[in-house]
């Protein structure tokens, strides 16, 4: 049978699969190394509290370079930046497989989230720009928000099969192929764009905001190693709200803002980035604590753990499936309050799950459930998150949303493992903590029905 599609369409579609595969990929090393901890940590002699800058150190890059890196994806060139990023993530991925002492793998964990930071933007507001229509546009977003959700999930079975079957160094080996991929692939199908009007670079703007961001994913990050009340926790979350409020008055006075007070107050993304904060917050919290459950309360071993897991895959699918179907029926506002309302009902059920309970009747229903709710939700966040966007500040959007993401997974994890142990730990901590999980998507969703107009009229 003979394709319809002519040779751009054909150009789009492939861009499309190669960026949704980096941006698996770059989600993905977010949870990668979790199950991988106790391995790195005997081959290599971490002590305890170097052991979590493994997983800090791609997180403060990442989050903490987004704002930055999506502006000078607009000023520079969006495929210049994603193939910068993308080699720079790769080179990374090869010096964390191949680390020989603690320092090393930290640092390469560090490249690898500036390198995730210059991609992951610069591919969204690619995808922004390549599919212009609302349906086409909606269509893609899904699949790529769907592909992001699904590499967060993936990471923690591919990391548990990988450490179980061969060594931790693949699941950074296993990164080079597609690496190499999109660099030779991608120049071919996506043209360079940039913002047609040429600005002055606002470098106070940029220095305050990574330095903000910076700060407030370290104090947060700290949170999980010493808690609430120490010194270094107080002292980088002060900080943070202070580069904040000075972020926010220089930006209101400079000519040409790194972020613009009207771009940040637009209704539709101004909504979809605080609700994409807290669904991080009690999605990032969900699978941490779920994962430590898992072996800890219900005995499972790291590959067992991982490959439960499993099933979310097909639910995040399944629900990418439904995602652009509900919008077109019911709207933008409507389809993210049911998916939220789903996700509150899987994490509602994944609560309950008690010691001795069997995976089949405590734990799998949950986990459907809620991936099932995320698969709808993530896209429809993706597209709401860069509506009105043009190509003057598409990069700048896509920052400000996967940002949100990222600050949003770093206070989830900190707020609600304090919770956990603050209600004894063990199942007891745990049904607590996902409970408070639940309301904070509860609360996304009332949030988006009383502030969000529906797609056919959002401004």
């Amino acid at each position: 049978m003979t394709s319809t599609l002519g040779p751009a369409a054909t150009r789009r579609r492939s861009a499309l699969v190669v960026l949704c595969f980096v941006q698996f990929m770059l989600v993905l090393d977010d949870t990668v190394v979790n199950v991988a901890l106790p391995s790195i940590r005997n081959e290599l002699g971490f002590s305890a509290s170097g052991l979590a800058w493994v997983v800090n150190a791609y997180f403060l890059a990442f989050g903490g370079l987004l704002l930055l890196f999506g502006r000078m994806a607009d000023l520079l060139g969006r495929r210049r930046v994603f193939l910068a990023g993308v080699a720079l993530f790769g080179l990374a991925s090869l010096v964390s497989g191949i680390a020989q002492e603690p320092w090393q793998l930290v640092a390469g964990r560090f490249a690898q989230g500036a390198g995730a930071a210059m991609a992951s933007p610069a591919s969204l507001s690619l995808i922004t720009l390549l599919f212009p229509g609302p349906q086409e546009r909606a269509r893609a977003l899904g699949i790529w928000g769907g592909m992001a959700g699904l590499g967060g999930t993936m990471g923690l079975v591919i990391s548990g099969v990988l450490t179980d079957l061969t060594s931790w160094r693949w699941i950074f080996l296993i990164n080079l192929p597609v690496v190499a991929a999109a660099i030779m692939l991608l120049p071919g199908l996506v043209p360079e764009s940039r913002a047609a009007r040429r600005t002055r670079p606002d470098v106070g703007g940029a220095v305050l905001g990574t330095a903000a961001v910076v700060s407030l994913v370290y104090g947060l990050l700290q949170v999980g190693e010493s808690g609430w009340g120490d010194m270094s926790v107080i002292v980088a979350l002060v900080l943070a709200a202070v580069l904040i409020a000075v972020f926010l008055v220089v930006e209101s006075r400079v000519a040409e803002p790194l972020v613009p007070i009207a771009f940040l107050t637009f209704r539709t993304r101004a909504v979809a980035n605080v609700a994409s904060l807290l669904f991080s917050a009690a999605a990032y919290a969900m699978s941490f604590l779920l994962m430590i459950h898992l072996q800890t309360v219900l005995g499972y071993d790291p590959l067992i753990a991982g490959l439960a897991y499993l099933p979310y895959g097909a639910g995040i699918l399944t629900g990418m499936w439904l995602s652009t179907r509900v919008l077109a029926r019911i709207g933008m506002r409507w389809a993210l309050v049911l998916s939220f309302l789903v996700c509150v009902a899987g994490f509602v059920l994944l609560s309950g799950i008690a010691p001795g309970g069997h995976y089949a009747a405590a734990v799998l229903p949950g986990l459907l459930v809620t991936s099932l709710g995320s698969g709808m939700c993530l896209p429809v966040l993706a597209t709401a998150a860069v509506a009105g966007t043009t190509g003057e500040d598409a990069g700048l959007g896509s920052a400000l949303f996967t940002s949100m993401q990222q600050v949003g997974g770093s206070v989830g994890v900190a707020l609600l493992v304090t919770l956990a142990a603050w209600r004894g730990g063990g199942a007891a901590g745990y049904s607590f903590a996902l409970t408070v999980a639940a309301a904070l998507i509860a609360l996304g969703a009332v949030l988006i029905a009383a502030l969000l107009r529906n797609d056919r009229s959002a401004a």
